[in-house]
């Protein structure tokens, strides 16, 4: 499959998941986010940065509990809990917010 971001086509998985994590950019996450009907706000980014952060650092994504708690430390004890997040991600927090911030799928999501 692909994805066509600017002019540029992008290898993806059956799910949309970019193929080579270096073909992201926020143009790729806000095109994937409209073709799932959502537009990106400042709270989407700030979640999307922090995987992006994350990864970057430990080469995984983070367990859905891992991310709430790192959320709430970071970014207020208000955007720490799950229900914060699946408002912002609805098909997942993890599986959607990484599918944006251009991470592999997530070991462990079906």
């Amino acid at each position: 499959m692909t994805l066509e971001v600017g002019g540029k086509v992008l290898e993806t998985d059956e799910e949309g998941y970019i193929a080579n994590l270096s073909d992201w950019s926020s143009e790729v996450a806000e095109k994937m986010a409209a073709d799932d009907g959502c537009d990106l706000t400042e709270n989407h980014w700030e979640v999307i940065n922090f995987l992006r952060e994350y990864y970057q650092e430990y080469q995984i994504a983070p367990k859905v509990r891992v991310l709430t708690k790192a959320i709430g430390k970071r970014l207020g004890a208000d955007k720490g809990n799950s229900m914060y997040l699946y408002e912002l991600f609805p098909y997942g927090p993890i599986k959607q917010a990484c599918k944006y911030a251009g991470l592999p799928k997530p070991t462990g999501c079906v």
